[in-house]
């Protein structure tokens, strides 16, 4: 037994964890320094999944450009207006009080043709599960609103996926230019050289350089 798989012994994760997820943390340890460190300070945390495709991609759509505290605010708020967060129930609210909730004129505009595509039956979710990555985004950014950052926190928080780098994600590139480059800037050539070691998991790694700057774990 090496020092990863040592290590990661002693850490008994939920049953709601990705099954890959003590296999990743074995490998992560074993690869890559800073992981080494990262992981065993999270114990038997991990990510989760809230299982609803349209609630997912809703939060993410929230969660745009503002805060995580500021989006968590924001969408406690919104979740109040309708009976259940699902497309069609959202497609009833009145603007006024999505907006009053604290959204912006335009994500009230995102929120509602997310709400449409989802009821139109213009999004395949069914078939999601069999399909790669790639062709998932591609299907997700045709939406107004999603972009290819809101598509792989989809992927990671819904589908789970173990291997998605989110390059445009602000979080991840501060927490690798603190945990790898001593709080120098960081370039997307750099964090995707960084993540090398971190494949076929780059998901899991990803995770855990988000707890490393707040240790409360995020769920879209």
């Amino acid at each position: 037994m090496n020092k990863a798989q040592a290590a990661t012994k002693k850490i008994v994760f939920d049953a709601s964890a990705p099954a890959y997820w003590a296999d990743a943390c074995k490998h992560l340890m074993k690869k890559d320094r800073v992981m080494k460190r990262l992981i065993p300070q999270h114990g038997s945390v991990s990510l989760q999944s809230r299982g609803d495709a349209f609630a997912t991609l809703a939060r993410s759509v929230v969660g745009q450009q503002i805060s995580v505290k500021a989006a968590q605010t924001v969408w406690d708020r919104f979740a109040q207006l309708p009976e259940q967060v699902t497309p069609a129930q959202v497609l009833k609210l009145k603007i006024d009080d999505m907006r009053a909730a604290g959204l912006s004129v335009r994500k009230v505009e995102y929120l509602v043709d997310l709400a449409l595509h989802f009821d139109n039956g213009m999004v395949h979710a069914d078939a999601w599960a069999g399909m790669d990555d790639e062709a998932i985004i591609t299907e997700l950014v045709a939406i107004r609103g999603i972009g290819r950052w809101t598509a792989e926190m989809f992927l990671i928080f819904h589908l789970m996926r173990p291997n998605v780098l989110p390059l445009d994600d602000v979080g991840l590139i501060n927490g690798i230019s603190k945990s790898y480059f001593s709080g120098e800037a960081v370039s997307r050539s750099d964090a995707r050289e960084v993540s090398q070691a971190w494949a076929p998991y780059r998901t899991v790694a990803t995770w855990y350089i988000w707890r490393s700057l707040d240790p409360l774990p995020v769920n879209y």
